[in-house]
């Protein structure tokens, strides 16, 4: 039990040691003694604890009380003494509180201060971030404004990627970022606008450029010819004495006089976008077009020199600023492209020349056609571009420009054979006799004393002719000059050329004489004679060629002057056929004098008055055919003998006449038969015999046999080449006993004699028997 109870108080004791140890926190004490259920003996132990406690306390305040008396007493001083303290305190309070109030309202400000000092440093460095884009962009403004739209996508590059990121956060940043597609819109938009514009330009500065390549390429020509086919090369040009960094036209090459930023702006521009093959399409496409306007000649171009030089002026300027673009475009054009857009135009450019030269008939004009064609040639192969059909066109101008002069000397040929009278020439004096063969190479024999006046076989248009045909050889060789032709070439087309003249040129002038109804027979004669005499000079043109081309003569035998001796063939033909035709009207003349009596009893002894005025005029004619080539004489009898025996027979055939007497017949006998003499003395030299008595044959059989009265004969050998009479038809055996039956009925009325009466019967068998032979063929 006592256990027990000490076993409490050591746990009272505890307690109360943790709550005197413990000034704060006793919960955990209480607790423990409320758990136990001892608060009851706690709390008289407590109060046990709190009596012993008072009796220390009163035990010590005995001991001390003396001790707190001095203590109250000092302690009383101490009030005052803290009453004034306390007034010292409260007076330095309020004097604080007063400084401290200043002092507060400065460091507000002071804060205010810093704040405001904190923003300006915020805002300066945003700004700092700012004001390179607002730089950038107001730079942007001025590129674009001032069209240098390549370093105006260089900055608004560098604003887009190294500016713009560090201000994201500001709205305006958002509107720059959203209209940087738009920039770059009008940016390529003005650059193609500049584009366009230049190619504009250049479109219409082109001829300039041409003609300042061709004028460059000239001035090389006369200083160096080697320069053809070899790309120029100029050297950089001096400034001229106008100022400074100024240079005449004239030290500038066509490139130079071009300021091609333009192109390559917009060519970085495009790059720069990523839409360089756009740009591309888009200027070959823009050339192209361009091109076939500038290859489209004037609608008259051939009229006058300048169309020509503008149309290829243009044309050159063109392709010289391509060459150029070509070389230093970096890839904008393709030396394919290029040759394509070449090939395309040499065609069309060929075809223009060919037609527009075509109309030209100014051989002048051709001749500076041709040299501004062969400069214009020169100047595109300095460049690379092939010029092939151009020299094939020069060679086709050359062949049209013979046909100009051709037909220039139509004129001249007809001039000359208009005022011709087609008569020997005769001077009276040396002079004229020296001037005649100093114009004309007569190659004869001459006197060595000559008695004037001399009459030379050739008319004034001999010696015309020649200098004329020597004028026309000069003026092909102008054509020939600066071809670079060798001396063969130029020695062929001169002789082909002088060959045609002749033979076609001057021969359709002289068969136009020929046919002109006012020329007579004696005129045609000696133009024949005259031509006989060109023929002969053909052998000096052919040295005068030589001695210009240096080539050796090719004589009359080869070269064109081959067969010379007919060169005037196709003329000597219409002259033969002239003369035939102005002897054939003669004899006309003639045969419209005849006054036959059909009705004649008995001949009159000899031939009748018009056929020896026309035989005295054959004989004189042909007289005077001594100095024609023997050819032509001969064809000239032979027509007129056989116009004679066809003329004679259609006067007894012809249908008029319907009564005739054999009194008649006998008289056209005595005609035939002075015909025949004429025929037999051989009027001409050369002919073969009989050859003009042929022509009579069929006359004089038809004669013999109604003379002769031989019918038994003519129907034994019918259809028998033996035959006497074989050219006499039946028909025309009948149509002329009809005619004399007929005149026989004038005088069967009166004279009835047996012997008239048995010949009427004679006839009337012979008649039936003709009949008859007309409804059977001959035999072979």
């Amino acid at each position: 039990m006592s256990d027990g109870q000490n076993n409490d108080n050591s746990q009272y004791d505890l307690y109360l040691q943790e709550i005197e140890g413990i000034d704060d926190y006793w919960g955990p004490t209480f607790r423990a003694i409320y758990d136990n259920d001892q608060h009851v003996q706690f709390r008289d132990k407590l109060e046990q604890r709190i009596k012993h406690h008072d009796k220390d306390i009163e035990r010590l305040c005995n001991v001390y009380y003396q001790g707190f008396i001095e203590s109250i007493r000092e302690l009383l001083e101490v009030r005052t003494q803290a009453k004034k303290l306390n007034s010292q305190v409260t007076t330095l309070d309020t004097q604080l509180h007063q400084a401290a109030k200043n002092i507060s309202k400065s460091g507000t400000e002071l804060l205010q201060a810093r704040k405001v000092q904190s923003n300006i440093a915020v805002v300066i460095e945003q700004l700092n971030l700012c004001l390179p884009v607002l730089t950038s962009y107001s730079k942007l403004k001025k590129q674009i404004s001032e069209k240098r739209y390549y370093p105006a996508l260089k900055t608004l590059e560098e604003l887009e990627h190294l500016h713009l990121p560090h201000v994201a956060n500001y709205r305006f940043s958002y509107q720059l970022r959203e209209s940087i597609p738009k920039i770059r819109d009008s940016i390529e938009k003005a650059s193609m606008s500049d584009l366009k514009d230049f190619l504009e330009n250049i479109r219409k500065f082109s001829p300039k450029i041409g003609e300042v390549a061709m004028k460059h390429t000239s001035e090389q020509l006369a200083s160096d010819p080697t320069v053809i086919g070899r790309k120029k090369k100029r050297i950089a040009p001096q400034p001229s004495g106008d100022g400074p960094g100024h240079f005449s036209e004239e030290d500038l090459s066509a490139q130079e006089l071009i300021d091609f930023s333009p192109i390559y702006r917009s060519l970085h521009i495009s790059t720069v976008l990523n839409s360089r093959s756009t740009f591309e399409t888009y200027y070959r496409a823009e050339r192209t077009k361009q091109a076939r306007l500038v290859l489209q000649p004037p609608t008259n171009m051939h009229e006058c020199e300048e169309s020509y030089r503008a149309y290829i002026y243009a044309v050159l300027g063109f392709f010289i600023l391509e060459d150029h673009v070509l070389n230093t475009g970096n890839g904008l054009i393709t030396r394919a492209f290029l040759d394509d857009m070449w090939t395309m135009a040499l065609s069309k450019i060929v075809s223009a020349l060919q037609t527009h030269s075509a109309y030209c008939t100014d051989a002048t004009l051709i001749l500076r056609i041709k040299d501004l064609i062969m400069l214009f040639c020169t100047t595109l192969r300095n460049y690379g571009y092939s010029v092939k059909p151009l020299w094939e066109l020069v060679r086709e101008l050359r062949d049209h420009y013979t046909e100009v002069l051709m037909q220039r000397w139509v004129q001249v040929f007809r001039e000359i054979l208009s005022k011709e009278d087609f008569q020997p020439i005769q001077v009276y004096d040396q002079d004229e006799y020296e001037h005649i063969l100093s114009s004309f190479p007569l190659d004869e024999d001459l006197p060595d004393d000559v008695v004037f006046p001399y009459k030379f076989p050739f008319s004034g248009m001999v010696p015309k002719v020649y200098q004329q045909v020597k004028e026309f050889i000069y003026a092909c060789l102008k054509f020939s000059e600066d071809l670079n032709l060798s001396q063969v070439e130029v020695d062929e087309m001169i002789r082909k050329s002088m060959n045609l003249l002749l033979t076609r040129t001057f021969s359709g002038c002289l068969s136009s004489t020929f046919r002109s109804p006012h020329i007579n027979l004696q005129e045609i004669i000696q133009i024949i004679i005259d031509t006989g005499f060109l023929e002969e000079a053909t052998i000096y043109l052919d040295q005068f060629i030589s001695n210009i081309t240096g080539e050796e003569t090719r004589g009359v035998s080869t070269g064109v002057v081959q067969g010379q001796p007919a060169m005037f063939r196709v003329a000597r033909e219409d002259a033969v056929r002239q003369i035939c035709e102005k002897l054939k009207q003669k004899l006309n003349e003639f045969y419209e004098l005849e006054s036959y009596d059909w009705l004649l009893v008995e001949p009159q002894g000899h031939a009748s008055s018009f056929i020896s005025d026309l035989i005295a005029f054959l004989q004189t004619t042909f007289q005077s055919f001594t100095n024609l080539p023997p050819e032509v004489a001969q064809v000239a009898c032979k027509s007129a003998c056989e116009h004679i025996a066809t003329s004679m027979f259609q006067l007894l055939m012809n249908e008029e006449i319907k009564q005739m007497s054999m009194g008649a017949l006998n008289q056209v006998n005595l005609d035939l038969l002075q015909c025949e003499q004429f025929a037999a003395s051989e009027p001409v030299k050369g002919l073969q015999e009989d050859v003009l008595l042929s022509y009579f044959t069929k006359l004089r059989e038809t004669l013999d046999l109604f003379t002769s009265w031989d019918w038994p004969t003519y129907f034994h050998d019918y259809g028998q080449e033996t035959s006497k009479y074989k050219q006499v038809k039946p028909d025309t055996a009948i149509v002329l006993l009809e005619k004399l039956r007929e005149g026989d009925k004038k005088t069967m009325f009166t004279v009835l004699k047996k012997s008239e009466r048995d010949k009427k019967k004679l006839l009337e068998t012979v008649l039936k028997q003709l009949r008859q032979l007309t409804q059977i063929p001959p035999t072979k």
